[in-house]
């Protein structure tokens, strides 16, 4: 019985040595210790202190954005000024002190605004055809001929030098009036036509033959009295009485009418040009 015993037991540990050895089974990882809550006083003080870094760090970055907003808007453009830090108070030395025990804070990059361009205006359709009209009529509109250039005035034969002394014998009948003895002065010679002067001796009496009304065409007419005196009649200016050192100008086809004369009377007549028309009216 009791070797009959001991045979299983034998058996058993047989048994053991020929099955195969177990694999070590791994320890598990030990459990974290739940760490400690803080205690309620020093969470809000560490949170407030974050609060008032977290404002005075902001506070600089908004005042750049700021400037930088309005350096852009303006029309003109150009290179923005950063503006100026303000100096910390103590209260923000502070500040700054709980801000680096919470952590460094993000800075952000101010970059400078490019200044806005301004586009040009570009004119409406309607604006556009009213333009491109105007400028049709202005290219239809005809060129007006250049106005002829004056002709120059045809040069002038030479004047030469010339002197009438008084002589009795140069009075002669060989004048306009058949009632008048003229003494020429030798202008017209000199000038080559172009102006002549005589002087006038008128023979009395005055008669119907010399209140004949009549008109010259000429360029200048001119009368100077030097004896006696003569009566005429002006068209529009009615008679006129001229005496020695009177002067008149009678313009080219005024009407005019010797009335009468004194038996001494002479006068000095000027006339350009030398050869003119006279017509009588009456």
């Amino acid at each position: 019985m009791k070797a009959a015993a001991k045979a299983p037991v034998s058996a058993k540990v047989a048994a053991k040595k020929a099955a195969p050895p177990k694999a070590p089974q791994k320890a598990a990882p030990k459990k974290a210790a739940p760490l400690k809550a803080a205690p309620p006083k020093a969470a809000k003080k560490m949170a407030a202190a974050m609060k008032a870094a977290a404002k005075k760090t902001a506070a600089p970055m908004k005042a750049a954005a700021k400037a930088a907003a309005k350096q852009a808007g303006s029309a003109k453009g150009g290179v923005a000024k950063a503006a100026p830090k303000k100096a910390a108070s103590g209260k923000a030395a502070s500040g700054k002190a709980a801000a680096a025990k919470a952590g460094p804070a993000k800075s952000m990059a101010v970059t400078k605004a490019a200044p806005r361009r301004i586009p040009a205006k570009i004119p409406a359709p309607a604006t556009r055809r009213l333009r491109a009209t105007a400028v049709k009529r202005i290219a239809s509109v005809p060129k007006r001929p250049a106005a002829p250039s004056p002709a120059a005035p045809a040069a002038r034969p030479p004047q030469h030098f010339t002197v009438s002394h008084l002589h009795e014998d140069d009075f002669k009948r060989d004048g306009l009036r058949p009632y008048a003895l003229y003494r020429d002065l030798g202008i017209a010679a000199a000038t080559a036509g172009l102006c002549q002067a005589h002087v006038i001796r008128f023979i009395p009496p005055t008669t119907d033959e010399v209140r004949k009304q009549h008109t010259h065409t000429v360029d200048l007419q001119l009368v100077y009295v030097l004896k006696g005196w003569i009566k005429n009649e002006f068209e529009g200016h009615g008679p006129q009485m001229m005496s020695t050192g009177s002067c008149w100008l009678q313009p080219s086809g005024i009407k005019h009418t010797v009335l009468e004369y004194s038996a001494d009377c002479e006068v000095l007549e000027i006339i350009v040009p030398a050869d003119f028309e006279t017509s009588e009216t009456s």
